[in-house]
């Protein structure tokens, strides 16, 4: 059953949620870095190898590649009905990230140009799980926006049979018109994507969910190439009072408590009768959920109601838990409401439950877990595009201010900084004297 917490419970909670960040075991590390290090000596030869230990499938190499064709085919199996709702969530996704381009710009001052230039990424590497952990949803989620950046060239990977179990996948990836498409999954798929193989040539960023090994080798390869972001276990904060309704939020909890074991689902109330009849909700609809055993042992694990006085107290302990998923009611005052300033995505209001952004709403699903909403953001367009800055001076205004320069670097200790600024002042000095 989902513990109640009170104010004097902040060291027990918070103690608990910081146990979820260590979760990743250091056993699986290792033998990920055999497995990139493998890939980038031996390429081809070591991801054959892995998909036939890993996945039980004997590939070729030029059998890595799938066939627009086959795609195409793998496609026409999905049910029509869920791909037209698939439809209708892309044309949410794209409208909502075209507002997200952010363009280059310039402005001039005394004979100065300065601007940032900015351009989408060449080449991105979209991981796309297959198996229990195959989401349509995430294939959008991170293509859209990097269609919508410009990003030239979209490599995506993913285990093979994974359009045999799951046709829908295959379908959002024609829809969006993904062209090269590899059978290959697990480590040794971040590691061709990082590193390059002769079948598959390198990408410059990583984005894309997967399991444990997945994301240990996109921490190990980060530097090497970009990567989205280290995904967590999945969480939800909900801020409600006595008025909300606790039906609501006991399906809002169960919702992210069925993602996995490690998920975490907390509610802040007003009220101890509210918190105790959420609790009762919990028990109730959880009896007819078919992960039921799975949102338990996250529920018992990291679930949470906690009884707050004051909901300035309550926006404070969720700007220091920085939820991925943030749910606010409508009972909620608009004083507490503005305290609140770290989470990866908000939902207002009664009929905003966390799965409207996870399907449809057309804001991105792929958010900062485990307290990182404090510096990250939801994947966006943004993260497809590079910024590059860019400086113009002309002979008169570096003439102005070339003391100020030379003096700063001198006072750092480069001198021949200063000199690539005196020497151009010396050679005006000389062309001066010649044209006299």
């Amino acid at each position: 059953m989902v513990r109640i917490f009170q104010e004097k419970d902040k060291k027990k909670l918070f103690d608990c949620l910081e146990g979820r960040k260590i979760l990743e075991s250091s056993e699986i590390a290792g033998p990920v870095r055999q497995i990139v290090s493998q890939v980038r000596r031996e390429g081809d030869r070591a991801l054959l190898k892995f998909t036939e230990q890993f996945d039980k499938v004997r590939l070729k190499a030029h059998q890595l590649r799938v066939r627009f064709q086959d795609l195409k085919a793998a496609a026409k199996r999905a049910d029509p009905a869920l791909v037209r709702d698939l439809e209708k969530a892309m044309f949410n996704i794209y409208a909502y990230h075209k507002r997200q381009v952010q363009k280059s710009w310039e402005f001039s001052r005394r004979g100065v140009v300065l601007g940032q230039r900015v351009l989408p990424l060449d080449s991105v590497g979209v991981y796309v799980p297959g198996g229990r952990a195959a989401y349509p949803s995430s294939v959008l989620m991170n293509i859209i926006p990097a269609k919508i950046a410009g990003v030239p060239r979209l490599v995506v990977v993913t285990p093979p049979g994974t359009f045999q179990q799951h046709p829908l996948i295959a379908a959002a990836l024609y829809e969006l018109n993904a062209t090269e498409i590899y059978l290959v999954g697990g480590a040794q798929a971040i590691a061709a994507l990082a590193y390059g193989t002769a079948t598959i040539p390198r990408v410059d960023k990583i984005v894309g969910p997967g399991n444990a090994y997945v994301t240990a080798a996109k921490r190990e390869v980060f530097g090497q190439v970009d990567i989205d972001m280290i995904a967590g276990p999945s969480e939800v904060v909900i801020l409600a009072s006595a008025e909300s309704n606790p039906r609501f939020i006991a399906a809002d909890m169960l919702s992210q408590a069925e993602h996995d074991e490690a998920a975490c689902s907390i509610c802040f109330t007003d009220s101890m009768p509210h918190a105790l009849l959420v609790q009762r909700e919990l028990e109730l609809q959880l009896k007819s959920l078919p992960r039921k055993e799975i949102a338990r042992k996250s529920l018992d694990s990291y679930g949470a109601i906690v009884v707050m006085e004051s909901y300035v107290e309550s926006a404070q302990w969720i700007n220091e838990i920085a939820p991925e998923h943030l749910e606010i009611f409508s009972s909620i005052p608009k004083s507490a409401i503005n305290r609140i300033r770290n989470a990866g995505s908000i939902f207002y209001g009664d009929y905003t439950p966390e799965a409207v952004g996870d399907y449809f709403a057309g804001s991105n699903h792929v958010l900062p877990t485990g307290g990182t909403a404090r510096f990250f953001s939801p994947l966006g367009v943004y993260h497809f595009q590079r910024k590059t800055g860019i400086i113009k001076y002309t002979r008169e205004e570096l003439s102005r201010t070339w003391k100020s320069i030379d003096a700063l670097a001198r006072s750092e200790g480069f001198d021949a900084h200063a000199r690539s600024v005196s020497i151009r002042q010396q050679s005006k000095k000389s062309s001066s004297r010649k044209e006299k």
